[in-house]
């Protein structure tokens, strides 16, 4: 039986809608899962205007009501956007607020079993803010509405898989949170996090904090006291953990299949491996929760909304990794 997948919109005004409707014209998507949009009707008609789309939107109240059929796009209807008074590109605190509650229902949806994971459109953060919604984005989100601390983000393209030891902090921040404890604390966990997935391999590579290690702490010594010893911890718990190895390489060793993970130490350490590699194609699955979730790893291009500009293609590979994901993601939750 093919999981559902629901398809949040993000921010009404940004690119989400538009390439949620592009995603949804290829027939392979429906193949792999039954897919269903939960944003505002309204939003979905006229985004398949403005990309072309010959799909008509069906909106639903339940999931039960969603047909699953090529062709149609199933729009569980939050009804919740005016969408004469919506501007595309703007930041405006009704997409903000909406973009939030779509996140809500998918979350409710997901806990109840109504579908089996998330694949999420992109979110603003200023219209988050416009809205007073209080989180800075979807992790942050979806931590709450979960009950969740410190969910791990996970970054897949063409087989790479990067987990980040941090996020939105700054640099500073970042390189203060390199400690012993998280980073074995996070060995741990990305591993369990693999096997939940069912990915095959579960050997995880740890990239290096400073260039080229450190080199014995000429360069910083960091591997030395924090990152190196919490590998050793790792490897006497059992975990298959290799490293540090050198940012400048460890990528690409990737890239080759030389590992099932990199544990990347701040965000922009992995960010800009995977995104100067495929930047469409790089996928964001969120992980340490009870639910299953993937992204886009983009935001929502003000610039080019309404335009039809945007590359749907991250939205489709968000779907199709969340419909490849979800059977096992959801028998480990079984099993737990």
């Amino acid at each position: 039986m093919k999981p559902i997948i629901g398809i949040t919109i993000g921010d009404p005004a940004g690119i989400g809608p538009e390439i949620v409707a592009k995603a949804l014209q290829h027939a392979d998507v429906y193949e792999a899962c039954l897919p269903l949009v939960i944003g505002d009707a309204g939003v979905m008609r006229n985004a398949c205007e403005i990309v072309g789309a010959t799909t008509s939107v069906k909106a639903v109240n339940k999931s039960a009501e969603a047909a699953g059929e090529h062709g149609t796009i199933d729009v569980l209807d939050l009804n919740n956007i005016d969408t004469g008074a919506l501007r595309m590109g703007v930041v405006q605190a009704m997409c903000g607020k909406a973009a939030y509650e779509y996140i809500e229902r998918a979350v409710t949806l997901a806990k109840s079993g109504e579908i089996q994971a998330i694949a999420t459109g992109p979110i603003n953060k200023e219209s988050l803010r416009a809205a007073e919604v209080e989180y800075i984005g979807h992790t942050e989100i979806l931590g709450a509405l979960t009950d969740s601390h410190d969910p791990l983000t996970l970054f897949e393209v063409d087989g790479m898989r990067i987990f980040f030891l941090s996020r939105h902090v700054s640099l500073r921040k970042a390189i203060e949170m390199v400690t012993e404890q998280r980073v074995l604390d996070y060995l741990r966990r990305c591993g369990a996090a693999l096997s939940q997935l069912g990915v095959e391999r579960s050997d995880i590579a740890v990239a290096g904090l400073n260039p080229h290690c450190g080199e014995n702490g000429m360069f910083g010594d960091e591997e030395l006291r924090e990152i190196a010893p919490a590998i050793e911890k790792a490897r006497g718990e059992g975990l298959n953990v290799t490293g540090p190895i050198g940012a400048d390489s460890i990528f690409h060793m990737a890239l080759q299949g030389r590992f099932g993970a990199v544990l990347s130490l701040y965000h922009d350490q992995g960010h800009i491996a995977s995104k100067t590699y495929d930047f469409y194609r790089t996928v964001s699955v969120t992980l340490g929760l009870p639910i299953l979730r993937t992204s886009v790893d983009h935001g929502t291009a003000f610039d080019v909304a309404g335009t039809a500009k945007a590359d749907a293609e991250g939205m489709k590979e968000a779907i199709l990794s969340a419909a490849r994901y979800a059977p096992s993601f959801v028998a480990a939750e079984v099993r737990v």
